[in-house]
């Protein structure tokens, strides 16, 4: 399917703008949290129905959302945002977080981990292990039901919500999902999804290239399982998973990979293949309606796995 005009026309307006490789960490970062200020406006920390509290764990800045009219222990998530581990905050990805909450009446603890150059693998991988073990230790001390505890995050953070499912696996800490929103699996960038859409959909394979080398400068880490999911040779006994994919996006074809691979290893799976649109739809929610349809149907099937 073509994209869309309301998609293309967003495409072709960013990619007008100088991109992250030409600006340094920090000036993406700064281009990166103006885009989505466009997109969404300022963060509104009075939203109704949520309470929201900025607070360290282990080090970690998270913040926390609550449902207001919560009773009684709710369906936990925790959450890891995008950005290639370069860029990204609490604040870009804060509409996320707010919708996964207000949708599930669940509480929901973002991670604010360590971002590359200056925080190579494992540091990132490291800071949303140690804020998902926290969690899972004692989720009376959060409002959440220690039976309905899971992972999530969008590209980069798919990578990091998929590492510490494995992580989680490995240690004897039992979540309940794990939500994978056009996850990096392979940081190898050997899928033919790469050459496919390489340019003119959003995401580039010269963006992810200069991200992968931010975060994973020594090409020896990039087949390690922390770093690349579907490099880990036993899949078996994860999460029950909801792996998302778009159609013009350049790692479509490792997200559905993983996908398979869990299927194959007995680990049930949901996939949900978006047609005509790129990675980072979720950006596009408050301007594009069927991206919106997409995140609705999206935090349905992650209430499926939680039973919210």
């Amino acid at each position: 399917m073509p994209l869309p005009p309301d998609v293309r026309r967003l495409v072709d307006r960013f990619a007008g703008e100088p991109p992250f490789t030409e600006l340094g960490p920090d000036g993406a970062r700064a281009a990166y949290a103006a885009r989505i200020r466009d997109l969404f406006g300022e963060p509104d920390p009075a939203a109704p129905g949520l309470d929201r509290e900025d607070t360290v764990l282990d080090g970690v800045p998270v913040r926390v959302y609550r449902p207001s009219a919560s009773t009684g222990p709710a369906p936990g998530i925790v959450f890891f945002h995008g950005g290639g581990w370069v860029i990204g905050d609490l604040d870009t990805h804060d509409a996320h977080a707010r919708a996964i909450a207000a949708g599930l009446g669940a509480v929901v603890v973002s991670a604010d981990y360590r971002l590359a150059p200056e925080h190579p693998y494992p540091a990132a991988l490291e800071d949303c292990w140690a804020v998902t073990r926290r969690v899972a230790g004692d989720p009376a001390a959060f409002g959440v039901d220690a039976g309905r505890l899971g992972v999530a995050g969008d590209s980069a953070g798919g990578n990091l919500a998929a590492a510490v499912a494995l992580a989680a696996r490995d240690a004897g800490v039992r979540l309940r999902a794990q939500l994978l929103v056009y996850p990096v699996t392979d940081p190898t960038m050997s899928r033919a999804s790469y050459a496919e859409f390489a340019e003119g959909h959003y995401l580039t394979a010269d963006a992810m290239r200069w991200f992968i080398d931010a975060y994973l400068p020594d090409p020896a880490t990039r087949t390690l399982p922390g770093a690349g999911p579907l490099h880990a040779p036993d899949l078996a006994g994860l999460a029950p998973a909801l792996v998302v994919t778009a159609e013009y996006d350049p790692l479509r074809d490792e997200g559905a990979e993983y996908a398979e691979r869990l299927r194959a290893a007995g680990v049930a799976v949901r996939e949900i293949a978006v047609p005509a649109t790129v990675h980072g739809f979720l950006e596009f929610v408050e301007v594009v309606p069927e991206a919106r349809g997409a995140r609705d149907e999206i935090i349905r099937g992650l209430g499926r796995l939680l039973g919210a």
